[in-house]
């Protein structure tokens, strides 16, 4: 099989030759670029200049080499996208490590931490020193939300201004030919499943521009505000997917949206919170997808433990969900695969991040990862990834013992 076939057909509930594999297919399945440069050293590969994909988590690129080591079956759209040498600018990771930068987002200092601006020179995200991240520095709406300025406001929002690629290569009067161009060459020139990032974050959109606690207090204490919000920012999402699907639509396999509803101790919010403000957006959301694009599979990201949000989100339309945060209240695989299994491919839950790859030995690191095996390849329904990315401090020796353990 093709690894686009090994994932679709896991996708339509049918176990494939074997588990598709999916290693920086998006952005919450890739590794940092510190733990990259240990990894390729580890497996005795060429040194390269390593390429941060992400400017907020500092996500590498990985290079064919890596992705044909551990049989990876996926890749992401931006991978078509900045490979000439103008769009990358000489940085250093916080371990010390060069590495090159999107020349859009490269950091500045300031005041003793790193900072990202955003093209208004607002500080928008901060790494202060022994942080090994960028932290949201901007919340534009947090005094005063002006609804007429949304889509500016959007523009002082880490997540959306600190772009992976395309980035903005994909923008101005000649930005969507460009983005077909390089989608169908991707698609001509590779046979994994191409994953599209699209977004459309809603309750997220909202906590990254009120902050979190008043976007909290404004969906429970003033829901008409809430709704208006929510109503103008739908007409941006459904805008830009329509554009978005008209450039990349057919050369893509699955259309990623995200938004976090969960915590460790399981939703942010209720059910009834979310059937009344994002169910029917996401449901028009995933509509448009079906009349634009009904070959692509809608694929969530969604931390947390969001058990009790997945009849909703099934409701709605969703085919996958990732990364599957079996950490979470709720979130037990086999609890999961029993009563959603035939409904919902579950994307993730391949390996625990937040312990077992950190500091359990590479024996005990592939004995979970084949026990989670054992549940979640049954009838398909199932895309191995880590839960979530692998991040810094991670052994390269359990990376390689992770992803060897799948299939093995």
């Amino acid at each position: 099989m093709t690894s686009r076939e090994r994932v679709l057909m896991a996708l339509n509930h049918r176990e494939p030759d074997r588990i598709p594999v999916d290693l920086s297919g998006h952005r919450s399945s890739g590794i940092a670029a510190m733990a990259y440069i240990k990894l390729r050293r580890h497996l005795g590969l060429e040194a390269r200049p390593v390429r941060v994909y992400d400017p907020v988590q500092q996500l590498a690129i990985v290079e064919e080499d890596v992705l044909q080591r551990f049989g990876v079956d996926t890749i992401e759209l931006g991978r078509a996208f900045a490979h000439e040498d103008k769009w990358w600018t000489e940085w250093v990771l916080p371990d010390g490590s060069p590495c090159l930068m999107p020349v859009w987002a490269k950091p500045e200092r300031a005041n003793g931490e790193w900072v990202l601006r955003s093209p208004t020179n607002q500080i928008i995200a901060r790494m202060p020193p022994s942080v090994l991240f960028f932290e949201q520095a901007c919340y534009p709406f947090e005094e005063h939300a002006d609804l007429d300025r949304l889509e500016a406001a959007i523009g002082e929002v880490m997540w959306a201004t600190a772009a992976s690629p395309p980035g903005p290569i994909a923008a101005g009067a000649d930005g969507l030919l460009r983005l077909t161009e390089g989608a169908a060459r991707l698609r001509r020139e590779s046979d994994r499943a191409i994953i599209g990032l699209f977004g459309g974050n809603l309750l997220e959109m909202g906590q990254f521009l009120f902050r979190n606690d008043n976007f909290f207090l404004l969906l429970a204490g003033e829901p008409d505000r809430a709704h208006a919000f929510l109503d103008r920012l739908m007409g941006l999402h459904l805008a830009n997917l329509e554009r978005f699907l008209g450039a990349v639509g057919p050369h893509i396999d699955i259309i990623l949206f995200g938004d976090d509803l969960g915590m460790q101790s399981g939703p942010q919010i209720s059910p009834a919170m979310y059937r009344e403000f994002f169910q029917p957006r996401q449901r028009l959301l995933w509509r448009c997808v079906r009349k634009l694009a009904p070959h692509l599979r809608i694929m969530l990201h969604c931390c947390g433990g969001v058990r009790e949000l997945l009849p909703g989100l099934i409701a709605a339309g969703l085919d996958a969900i990732n990364p599957v945060q079996i950490t979470c209240r709720g979130m037990d695989p086999a609890g999961l695969k029993a009563d959603f299994g035939g409904r919902l491919t579950f994307w993730g839950g391949g390996c625990d991040t937040r312990e077992m790859i950190v500091r359990g030995t590479p024996v005990q690191v592939s004995d979970h990862v084949r026990r989670l095996m054992d549940i979640w390849r049954p009838a398909g329904g199932f895309v191995f990834q880590q839960v979530h990315n692998i991040m810094a401090d991670v052994p390269p020796e359990n990376i390689v013992a992770m992803l060897d353990a799948v299939n093995g």
